[in-house]
């Protein structure tokens, strides 16, 4: 999946109710503080319009295998073409990022994941969004999340904790079909509505919600003092032997 049908995705019918409902849900995740420095990797860009203001710094980091796109359209270009699994940015300058079409398409997903948490400040948030494994978009080959390694909730959970994050939340999407009719993009919100009610295990999108975990560092133990003047004993040496009387 390259830039080209990615963009030419989010700029269809389809594609614009997803993107309206993929923004809905990211309003209720806590905004980062005014002067934040914002991190979109993968194609991420049609939801870094509502980090926009105040003094936030943005980065769209495009990954190589898929090509990048210019953004934003009407201010100098922020998008970068990058290695996934060498971002080009120094440690725990990040604090908060958001990977879409990313973690499901790298081929190098724990170096990503690596350099997800080395650029991520101390308690720094990343956002996930991914296919979800039991839902029908998953099979959708004519949308991006037809394509790679879709996720079900546990393996998402054990990904993110063998990668040094604590989990603060997972969230089900997209429960609209993938279908082209207009009728059923009309009742977009009537669907998220009743999925999240009724099936939400049959979800389009899974979103996942973690902070960098820091280990605690462990306060060295001294090591032994040795005693000067004390040394091993020799080795008992057998009786000598008595005379007989």
């Amino acid at each position: 999946m390259d830039i080209i049908a990615l963009r030419h995705f989010y700029t269809s019918p389809m594609g614009r109710q997803v993107q309206r409902l993929v923004a809905a849900r990211l309003r209720a995740v806590p905004s980062p503080p005014p002067d934040a420095r914002v991190l979109g990797l993968g194609f991420a860009t049609p939801w870094l319009d509502l980090y926009h203001g105040q003094q936030r710094s943005i980065f769209a980091f495009m990954p190589a295998h898929q090509g990048a796109a210019r953004w934003p359209a009407d201010a100098p270009a922020a998008t970068v073409l990058v290695d996934e699994g060498a971002l080009p940015l120094p440690d725990g300058c990040i604090d908060l990022a958001l990977v879409v079409h990313a973690l499901e398409l790298t081929p190098a997903r724990r170096q990503m994941l690596a350099e997800l948490w080395r650029v991520l400040a101390p308690s720094g948030h990343v956002v996930f969004i991914v296919p979800n494994r039991t839902g029908l978009w998953a099979r959708a080959e004519r949308t991006p999340f037809g394509h790679g390694r879709p996720f079900s909730r546990r393996q998402l959970q054990q990904l993110l904790t063998d990668a040094h994050f604590t989990l603060q939340q997972t969230a089900h999407l997209l429960f609209m079909p993938p279908w082209r009719l207009r009728l059923l993009r009309g009742s977009a919100t009537t669907w998220e509505r009743a999925g999240r009610l009724l099936f939400p295990g049959l979800s389009g999108l899974l979103l996942a919600e973690a902070v960098k975990q820091v280990p605690a560092l462990r306060k060295e133990r001294k090591p032994a003092l040795l005693v000067p003047g004390w040394q091993p004993l020799p080795t008992p040496l057998a009786p000598a032997p008595r005379n007989s009387a």
